[in-house]
Formats: structure tokens, C-alpha cells, sequence
């Protein structure tokens, strides 16, 4: 292989670098938020399928 195909534009590289922040983003937004991730959820998601 040639070292020179292996590498990307610094375009390219901030293509990739803005797509992983966006979902870093949402991740983070989504942890640190547990309230409104709460609230809407539906009550009960389990449903009446327990084991007991």
C-alpha cells in the first residue's frame, strides 16, 4: 500500500470530525437530560410480560 492513499484532506477530515461532534452532542444532551428523557417515555414500557 501506498502511504499517500491512506491519507484524507483536512476537508474531508472536518466532514468526519463534524459528523462524530453532532452525535457526541446528542449523546451527551440525551445523558445529561434524564428528566426529559423520562417524561416522555410512556409510564410503563415493560408492560404486564414480567416474570412474576
Amino acid at each position: 500500500m501506498n502511504a499517500q492513499e491512506d491519507q484524507i484532506t483536512r476537508k474531508d477530515a472536518l466532514k468526519k470530525m463534524g459528523k462524530y461532534a453532532a452525535l457526541t452532542a446528542i449523546g451527551t444532551f440525551i445523558v445529561l437530560n434524564p428528566k426529559k428523557a423520562m417524561a416522555s417515555s410512556p409510564p410503563d414500557p415493560g408492560g404486564s410480560g414480567g416474570l412474576g
